[in-house]
């Protein structure tokens, strides 16, 4: 493509599109089989991005962060709607809905890395767009899935702690739930801009993440023999 403006959008959008697509259908496709059809009732186990884009946390949210040069960019989509009561075993089964959507997004890097050995089949004119393509979608979905295994309701790890922790810490953790999303804004944001201005590196969970992310990246990169 001449235009590299149009090049860039056409290279991200669709590993985007199908990375938190393929994320929160896991969840209402896990919900449904394990008792709970809400999601599937509202039309939510479904490929249509159309049916997971949240307007701040998909498009707002990043586009702030990117604008702010904030060290890690990311985002969210519509959360699939999950009744935990209906679910057979509520607590467990919660833990199970909760680690699908990170689970699609490591599948799917897994499968992005090993379409790399495919990428010298297709013809000259496409090979750049399709390797650029895959790259993107091997890192936006080991992103997305480090991103949402935080410890912090509502996000997937948050959920996954409050079901498998004891009451006396899973309750508290799960009354944070209706703050989560100003918290993370708080830590992953705000904490950093103080810091900048006040002289110290309080930007420590971006690093645990970055960390996190390039472990699971050289690990999926040598399993598929790419390393």
């Amino acid at each position: 493509m001449s235009n590299p403006t149009i090049y860039q959008v056409s290279i991200w959008l669709l590993p985007v599109l199908i990375a938190i697509t393929f994320h929160e259908a896991a969840h209402g496709y896990v919900a449904r089989q394990l008792g709970d059809d809400t999601a599937s009732k509202l039309g939510r186990v479904t490929l249509n991005p159309i049916k997971h884009i949240d307007p701040f946390g998909t498009i707002l949210l990043p586009a702030v962060l990117l604008l702010s040069h904030s060290p890690f960019l990311f985002g969210y989509a519509k959360p699939v709607p999950v009744n935990f009561r209906a679910l057979n075993h509520p607590r467990l089964d919660m833990v199970w809905v909760a680690a699908a959507g990170p689970a699609m997004n490591i599948l799917l890097a897994t499968l992005a890395a090993l379409a790399f050995h495919l990428v010298a089949y297709a013809p000259d004119a496409a090979a750049q767009w399709i390797a650029d393509n895959l790259k993107n979608a091997l890192i936006i979905n080991i992103v997305l899935a480090v991103f949402n295994m935080m410890p912090l309701p509502p996000l997937d790890g948050g959920r996954i702690a409050v079901g498998l922790l004891p009451d006396f810490l899973a309750l508290p953790l799960a009354r944070l739930e209706p703050y989560g999303m100003l918290i993370l804004i708080g830590i992953l944001i705000i904490l950093p801009i103080v810091g900048r201005e006040t002289g110290f590196d309080l930007d420590f969970i971006s690093q645990i993440l970055r960390v996190a992310t390039s472990f699971i990246l050289r690990l999926i990169l040598l399993v598929t023999g790419n390393a």
